[in-house]
């Protein structure tokens, strides 16, 4: 399948069935060789601070919920714990590790199971991995002690960019049973299709993020995404990454109940012609705005600033409106860079394939979060 703009646009596949209002029943993806059978709409803790929100989803029967040591300064897991309660039993859980070392990985382990009032976890990742070498030996033996010790059932190496060399050293290795990668509608299709196909074809089990595209979170002042918002662009976009069967299930960020209930429409419900418009004309919208974690841009700055990272953080400003988040990452960036202007640069050495306006971006970044 072709996914450029114009394939996007043309693809006859998804213009196969009507949209559906509300599902009849809640579906459910398996995990690859893992065998845990999921909804296919999760929860991404990440953004969510009313427990309440947690405890309903459970409720209505979602049963896979994903958050990570480092999430609101550890109070994340906290917080998802007491919602969960003796809902425990029924749900996936995982969590994630962002320590590069097994020691502390291990500790952070066990941190995050008292935090979630737990004895284990379903999958335990190791968390934000850019590049294959940071998939070490040592990192996946710690996985397996764990494991050995009943306090993970599964694996997994989570990865913002999910890039093809990151997705190959995790079916390579042969001790990872999950990958979660950035998904979306945004992305270009051509390469992240085969990724997450190869992925699911090794027996790994694939969870999505990122399924919104970063913007799809109105802005108070932003009249063109409450206009996408009312047409159903983010319904649209959660529909648009299920209807990849490759992909087992989905941990878009929840932090309200009309976030919940339109999230749980998306199960059962098809990718119809007018998603197909809804979402086209975002593209648009954000096509020099949002990034996609391509990975082209790795390296190239002469100051060698993670760029990709810092617009992920302004997204967590911009799009997800957390803006205590966005400055709590940029904060744990070097000092000679986190010091770094663009604006003082008389021309960027970083050019974007996807038309991202990426010195003003970063300048926008730095202003903001610095």
């Amino acid at each position: 399948m072709n996914f450029s703009r114009r394939g996007f646009l043309t693809s006859s596949a998804l213009l196969a069935a009507p949209a559906v209002a509300a599902p009849a029943k809640l579906s459910y993806g398996t995990l690859g060789r893992t065998k845990l059978k999921v909804t296919s709409v999760g929860f991404g803790c990440m953004v969510t601070s009313d427990g309440s929100v947690i405890e309903r989803a459970a409720d209505m029967g979602i049963t896979y919920f994903d958050t990570a040591r480092g999430y609101s300064q550890g109070n994340n897991e906290k917080m998802v714990g007491a919602a969960l309660g003796a809902k425990r039993k029924n749900i996936t859980l995982s969590s994630k590790s962002h320590t590069r070392t097994p020691d502390g990985m291990l500790k952070d382990l066990d941190k995050s199971l008292s935090e979630l009032g737990t004895d284990h976890l379903d999958i335990w990742y190791i968390h934000a991995v850019g590049k294959p070498e940071e998939i070490t030996d040592e990192l996946l033996d710690a996985q397996q002690q764990a494991i050995k010790a009943g306090k993970v059932r599964f694996a997994g190496v989570s990865s913002h960019s999910g890039h093809k060399e990151v997705v190959e050293a995790c079916i390579a290795k042969k001790k990872v049973d999950v990958v979660l990668l950035s998904y979306n509608f945004a992305m270009d299709q051509a390469v992240m299709g085969p990724v997450v196909e190869a992925a699911a074809k090794a027996g790994l089990g694939v969870v999505a993020m990122k399924v919104m595209a970063g913007r799809l979170r109105p802005g108070k002042d932003d009249k063109t995404i409450e206009i996408l918002k009312k047409d159903g662009a983010r319904l649209a976009a959660l529909k648009w990454v299920l209807n990849n069967k490759n992909i087992h299930t989905t941990i878009p960020s929840i932090t309200d109940m009309d976030q919940l209930e339109e999230n749980m429409k998306a199960m059962n419900a098809k990718f119809a012609p007018k998603d197909e418009q809804v979402l086209s004309a975002h593209l648009e919208q954000i096509g020099p705005l949002y990034c996609r974690m391509c990975g082209s841009c790795s390296g190239v700055c002469p100051k060698g600033l993670p760029v990709s990272d810092i617009l992920r953080y302004l997204t967590y400003a911009e799009g997800y409106g957390q803006f205590s988040l966005a400055r709590s990452e940029f904060s744990k960036l070097p000092e000679e860079l986190a010091g770094v202007r663009c604006g003082d640069c008389a021309d960027c050495a970083v050019h974007c394939p996807n038309g991202v306006r990426v010195p003003e971006r970063l300048i926008r970044a730095q202003e903001l979060l610095a």
